[in-house]
């Protein structure tokens, strides 16, 4: 019984937390001595299937059907709930994105089962799988094991597992056409919703510069600003500063805001709340500066600089453009 990565896409194009996925599926193959496969639902997946071909997995497979063009509960359940009847995985893992929340608690339903959601990790215990979720915004970790007989479901929080840690290969890809009709698509797709124009989407950058309560006051935010040009990163920030209005909800990163894994984040005048590690303690290297040598994100960042933010961040700027 295989583990199967089920990947997202959006008019052919990945959502890039679906390799999170995949390289969590590989890692969990090694770890418990079981295949992995792979899998895309949607329609003409004929260069997602050739993408996905250059992956180490024992099989992938494109799960294509006109009727899959436009994302819906009611097909996607269907349809992979027609390839997991097929192929008979022992563990079934989704990116947990918008969705997946809406048909992954469908699909495993369908097939007498529950979803452990938003998993943050795992461990193997004498040969078993134990998923690690928090609770109460990321105050407690729980263990969470699987009961009764396979398939098991579970999302996976973004961030908690390494893309760049994907294993390159090949394997073969398999296109499996499952059976659907019309009606039994009870929902009719609408455009797809965006708040505002200028929303940006943090989860995708690969720089961020986040500023938090250290820098004061609204005036201030000019220079951290500069700062994350000089970078060419997206700026974002703690709870405190979008609740106070000084930067829009859209850039707060934490448990209540966006969940990022970016490669760098530069953490400027942030503590480390609990509530906002877990939305970026997944990011590849972590940068801090704060001028209280005992504030927790030291505890997660790379590297360090304790110091006055209002002298460290213009003499950054000022570094970064000389060798500009």
């Amino acid at each position: 019984m295989s583990i199967l990565a089920v990947l997202e896409q959006r008019a052919g194009a990945w959502n890039r937390v679906s390799f999170e996925t995949l390289a969590a599926a590989q890692q969990l193959g090694e770890e418990l001595g079981r295949e992995v496969s792979a899998a895309v639902a949607g329609a003409g997946l004929e260069n997602l299937a050739s993408e996905l071909g250059g992956h180490r997995l024992g099989r992938g497979y494109a799960v294509d059907h006109p009727l899959l063009e436009n994302y819906t509960a009611d097909g996607y359940t269907l349809a992979l709930g027609q390839l997991i009847e097929r192929i008979k995985p022992f563990l079934v893992l989704f990116p947990h994105t918008y969705q997946a929340r809406d048909f992954a608690p469908k699909l495993a339903t369908r097939s007498g089962r529950v979803l452990l959601s938003d998993a943050i990790g795992h461990r193997v215990e004498n040969g078993g799988l134990v998923m690690v979720r928090q609770f109460f915004q990321g105050k407690i970790n729980a263990d969470l094991r699987f009961a009764g007989e396979p398939p098991y479901f579970a999302s996976l929080q973004a961030g908690a597992y390494r893309a760049d840690r994907l294993a390159p290969g090949s394997c073969p890809v398999e296109t499996f056409r499952p059976e659907l009709e019309a009606a039994q698509i009870r929902t009719r797709p609408l455009e797809v919703f965006r708040e505002a124009e200028t929303t940006v989407d943090l989860g995708s950058a690969e720089r961020i510069v986040s500023v938090g309560r250290g820098i004061r006051e609204a005036d201030n935010l000019p220079m951290v600003q500069k700062l994350a040009e000089a970078l060419g990163a997206e700026l974002a920030a703690s709870r405190p500063i979008c609740d106070n209005g000084w930067l829009p909800m859209e850039r707060q990163v934490g448990s209540s805001g966006q969940t990022v894994s970016p490669k760098l984040y530069l953490a400027v005048g942030i503590s480390g709340a609990i509530q906002h590690l877990v939305g970026m303690k997944g990011s590849k290297t972590i940068v801090a500066i704060n001028k209280d040598p005992e504030a927790p994100i030291f505890e997660v960042a790379d590297y360090g600089i304790v110091g006055d933010l209002f002298q460290v961040v213009p003499a950054l700027v000022e570094e970064l453009e000389k060798r500009k």
